[in-house]
C-alpha cells in the first residue's frame, strides 16, 4: 500500500471526476513539518494518484518500499527547490523541472540540501503486473 492509499478513498462508481483544492485531504508530519495533499479526485476510479508534497529546508522523509503484491510505478516531478532523491543505494539530485521515474521496489529517501522548501508533484499507478520481488519468491 503507498502512503497516498492511505489518505485515499474507496472507490466509488458515483464519485466525482473534480477534486476541488478546498476539498483535497492535506496531512502535515509534525517531526518534520513535511506536507502532502492528495490532488486526485476521492473516490474516483483511476489507476493514477497525484499528490503535492512540499519538503522544507534540511527535511528528510524515508520510505521501505519493499515486497509489494502488485508493482507500483512513481514519478516525482521538482515544482520548485532541490532534493536529492535515494533510490535503493543510487542518489538522484533533482531541481526545477526535472522528473524521476522509478519502481517502488526497494527504499526511497527524501532530502532537502537547501535552505528554501522544496516542492514536488508526485504521480503513482499500480499497474497490476506482479511486483518483480514478489515474483522472485
Amino acid at each position: 500500500m503507498t502512503l497516498a492509499a492511505l489518505f485515499a478513498e474507496a472507490e466509488r462508481q458515483d464519485a466525482s471526476p473534480v477534486a476541488r483544492r478546498a476539498d483535497q485531504v492535506a496531512w502535515t508530519d509534525p517531526a518534520t513539518g513535511y506536507r502532502r495533499r492528495n490532488l486526485s479526485p476521492p473516490g474516483f476510479p483511476s489507476p493514477i494518484e497525484l499528490v503535492e508534497v512540499e519538503l522544507p529546508p534540511g527535511a528528510r522523509v524515508s520510505y521501505d518500499s519493499g515486497n509489494r503484491a502488485a508493482a507500483v510505478e512513481q514519478q516525482v516531478y521538482l515544482l520548485d527547490g532541490t532534493i536529492d532523491l535515494t533510490v535503493g543505494e543510487v542518489t538522484h539530485r533533482l531541481s526545477t523541472g526535472d522528473c524521476l521515474a522509478m519502481r517502488l521496489d526497494r527504499p526511497t529517501g527524501f532530502h532537502n540540501p537547501t535552505d528554501r522548501t522544496a516542492r514536488y508533484i508526485v504521480a503513482l499507478t499500480t499497474d497490476g503486473r506482479p511486483a518483480l520481488n514478489a515474483v522472485k519468491r
